[in-house]
């Protein structure tokens, strides 16, 4: 007999952790290849956890409503013969350390957390790299990420003793500290000190900006990293952005002729979206620099575009399911997988993998009305696209004849782009590009 240790595998883009919504399994039930044993929640989907050996289930190493790091074990697997990844489920890295012979020479060291790496890697590191400090009242394990911002901050080990964490056994995350921080400097500030014994009172400021009518709540688990993702993106790259208006007369008349047609054809709305996409796709092949993404010092241009579209979700949220190879599509091909993945985000039903592996992102705020926006890059991409709101607006039309005062369907283009390796020119040139092929759209263009 050998046991399987099934962990929790990569759920995405930025996704360190996930939380057990439901054993579809018991121990001690019989399970094959591909069955699914429990299901799981992430910031951006909800999928089952599938088998992938025979066996019977023999341990449960999370209960439901708990969170699990990426590549903590979930659950043991006996099987019938011996397999290769029998081990201690979830054992920290000082534990194996201790459970070593003692050597004199050798040295172990922790692996340091630079100021700019990525969000998913920050992740990552505080949930593979836990180190133990030794306090009065006992043993918790801190994050290298954690003990960096301690030390920063002048936060005694005493202070993180008392802080109430909110990862596995009570650990302190990332986002505890920074709460314990923010919390603690506002009272420094709106709060005299106060005899333990003594109730502690409103301070004017505060009271001056509260009213008995205001609501409170604490952030989602979604927002809160959507936030976290959104600051590391800016302090990562330096933003820049151009933005040029854009004559999509023609685009419209071309959509309001086929569209029907296009419907009773293929049994798809044909929405703006993909004729967008089509535009983006031939521009990003004219300037393949924007369709790269910077790994240290390294530049890595990438030959697939898959390209992320950004989806509003109805708890005001925003998910970034992408279409891979996009370039290999043509407009029915785009419309369908539009629509497709389009729905399955609004209902929570999108797999790991249709969000993460995106080269460049581009987001429609126009059908919130919006007409312009500065967007925030989607790391580690360098370059995202906003589409505004169309508007029949005045404009001059030239003619051989002379000019004229006409009404004309117009929007803005606002591109966003990593100045460390995109200059102005390239960056104001691509999206000039995709302006041409939009103002210049083929009426015999096949679909």
């Amino acid at each position: 007999m050998g046991q399987y240790h099934l962990k929790l595998p990569k759920m995405g883009e930025g996704v360190a952790e996930a939380t057990v919504t439901k054993w579809i399994l018991e121990v001690g039930d019989t399970i094959r290849l591909d069955d699914p044993i429990v299901e799981i929640a992430t910031d951006k989907v909800d999928t089952d956890v599938t088998s992938e050996v025979e066996g019977v289930l023999a341990e449960k190493c999370f209960q439901e409503n708990e969170v699990v790091q990426v590549g903590e074990t979930l659950l043991i697997i006996e099987t019938e013969g011996e397999l290769a990844n029998e081990e201690q489920p979830n054992v920290l890295p000082d534990q194996v350390i201790e459970e070593k012979e003692p050597q004199a020479e050798e040295k172990i060291e922790v692996p340091a957390v630079e100021e700019n790496i990525d969000l998913l890697e920050q992740d990552m590191v505080e949930a593979a790299s836990l180190t133990k400090i030794n306090s009065q009242e006992g043993n918790r394990f801190y994050s290298p990420l954690v003990r960096n911002i301690a030390k920063e901050e002048g936060i005694s080990k005493e202070e993180l003793e008392r802080i109430q964490g909110s990862g596995k056994d009570q650990r302190i995350t990332k986002k505890d500290i920074l709460a314990y921080i923010e919390n603690h400097s506002k009272a420094s500030i709106a709060e005299p000190i106060l005899n333990p014994t003594t109730t502690p009172k409103p301070s004017a400021a505060v009271s001056s900006a509260m009213t008995g009518s205001d609501q409170f709540r604490e952030m989602t688990r979604m927002e809160g990293l959507i936030s976290d993702h959104m600051m590391s993106s800016l302090k990562t790259s330096a933003h820049v952005q151009s933005f040029i208006e854009v004559d999509v007369s023609r685009l419209w008349d071309w959509r309001e002729e086929v569209k029907n047609g296009f419907l009773a054809r293929e049994n798809e709305k044909l929405t703006f979206t993909p004729l967008f996409m089509s535009a983006i796709i031939k521009a990003l092949r004219d300037y393949p620099d924007i369709n790269s993404s910077i790994e240290g010092t390294k530049i890595i241009t990438k030959q697939a575009i898959n390209l992320g579209m950004a989806t509003a979700l109805p708890d005001g949220n925003l998910i970034v399911p992408v279409i891979k190879n996009a370039d290999h599509l043509n407009l029915v091909g785009l419309a369908k997988a539009v629509n497709d993945l389009a729905k399955r985000a609004r209902a929570g039903q999108l797999n790991p993998e249709e969000v993460k592996g995106g080269t460049y992102t581009f987001t429609n705020i126009g059908q919130f009305g919006s007409l312009m926006g500065t967007p925030i890059i989607n790391q580690p991409q360098v370059g995202i696209l906003a589409i505004g709101a169309i508007r029949k607006i005045p404009a001059v039309i030239e003619t051989p004849k002379g000019d004229f005062i006409g009404i004309l369907r117009k929007m803005i283009l606002s591109h966003s782009y990593d100045h460390r390796i995109i200059n102005g020119a390239t960056g104001g040139l691509f999206v000039k590009r995709v302006a041409e092929y939009l103002e210049n759209w083929s009426e015999t263009l096949p679909y």
